[in-house]
């Protein structure tokens, strides 16, 4: 892609560090979801409120002063309540210092990892279907993703396979465990192998755990966290925003050991520099009750179940979802088209907005029939949708 700036006499040309980049499918489709008065399954955020407990306590913040720069790393009574969540969780001890940033989201926290690390001509290992954020932020930075793909309906990764592509210029290994866009969650034996893998090649790992808290089946989260020696060449990024359903908000948090937090926050400190401080207060307040997160996995799981069940009947197929708020939908028995068409031709003809699965891949399957949808919405909400999509 290149654009021309200048006059007709002084033509000079642009060059685009992103050439293959345009306006993201969640935009488009949220776009289309307005103006055809749809019911909104596509893009990742709840339609319904925070609580309000939170809501006062940034009020309170607010009026008691607290709305000037936060420390460069964040506010220190919020980095010492994330070291009692991580101890209470994970039974890590931290020094809340040293070895946790705030940050703007937690896209901010795997831009500012990945570059970080990542030099030009670094490759990193990115597995297929992955998150939009992280291919366009290793080219920006000179890398080289390397694509290990993951195939349909079981999502396994075969770390034999995946250690074949690593070479003398591999740097990292992304990970993203609840997985967005396909709602699988690691298991030990994957982390077990990750391990072997960072030591034996001496690489780094990004683990995106924005969906920690939702994880259902009666399944434990399997993070980075759960395994000192992988986080010793690891950033961890977790996102509030998901957990406390205020994605507009944009914080989050990276955990990483203190020579990697080091470089991260001189990376850090040049993008946001802080983030939005009587927020970072009242979270920690928040934090001190365990039992705002610790309700997620059931509160979710409830919600991937009305959905699941409210279809059933149509022709739509679900394959399993054991974290996140997505689930994908196999659309095969309703339509041959290519999803990205269906996807719009189900938003305008019949008011429901999903996100193609293909847009997660380098390379899209043409075979695939599969969309994503975003069942962390009111029940009202799911079941009209399920309304509409059961009559197709």
């Amino acid at each position: 892609m290149r654009f021309l700036q200048g006059t007709s006499d002084d033509m000079s040309v642009f060059e685009s560090k992103l050439p293959k980049i345009g306006t993201t499918i969640f935009t488009v489709m949220s776009a289309l979801a307005k103006k055809h008065n749809a019911i909104n399954l596509s893009q990742g955020f709840p339609d319904f409120d925070c609580d309000r407990q939170l809501k006062d306590l940034v009020y309170k913040y607010m009026l008691s002063g607290h709305n000037q720069y936060a420390p460069m790393r964040g506010v220190e009574n919020l980095l010492h309540s994330i070291a009692a969540k991580i101890k209470g969780t994970y039974d890590l001890a931290l020094d809340a210092v040293s070895e946790i940033t705030i940050t703007s989201g937690a896209a901010e926290a795997i831009y500012t990892a990945i570059t970080t690390v990542v030099r030009p001509d670094d490759e990193v290992i990115v597995i297929d279907p992955a998150y939009d954020l992280y291919k366009p932020a290793i080219e920006v930075n000179g890398g080289v993703p390397v694509v290990y793909p993951l195939y349909s309906p079981d999502y396994q990764i075969n770390w034999n396979e995946l250690e074949s592509l690593i070479t003398d210029r591999t740097r990292m290994i992304i990970i993203n465990t609840p997985h967005n866009p396909i709602g699988k969650t690691l298991r030990r034996e994957d982390l077990l192998a990750l391990e072997v893998l960072v030591a034996r090649h001496n690489l780094y790992v990004i683990s995106d755990e924005v969906y920690e808290h939702l994880v259902f089946d009666k399944l434990e989260h399997e993070g980075v966290l759960n395994y000192p020696t992988l986080y010793q060449r690891s950033f961890v990024v977790f996102s509030f925003g998901k957990t406390f359903h205020a994605t507009g908000w944009r914080i989050g948090y990276c955990i990483a050991p203190p020579h990697l937090t080091t470089e991260f926050r001189k990376v850090h400190q040049f993008n946001v520099f802080t983030v939005i401080t009587p927020v970072q207060y009242a979270l920690a307040e928040y934090l001190h009750e365990p039992k705002h997160y610790q309700g997620l996995s059931k509160f979710f799981e409830t919600k991937r179940d009305f959905l699941e069940n409210k279809l059933k009947g149509s022709r739509f197929t679900p394959l399993p979802s054991t974290g996140s708020y997505f689930q994908l939908y196999d659309y095969s028995q309703i339509s041959d088209l290519r999803d990205v068409e269906f996807v719009k031709k189900l938003t305008i003809d019949h008011g429901v907005a999903a996100i193609p699965i293909s847009v997660f891949y380098s390379q899209p399957r043409a075979e695939e029939r599969l969309i994503r949808l975003c069942f962390g919405k009111t029940e009202a909400t799911l079941a009209a949708a399920a309304e509409r999509l059961i009559d197709i």
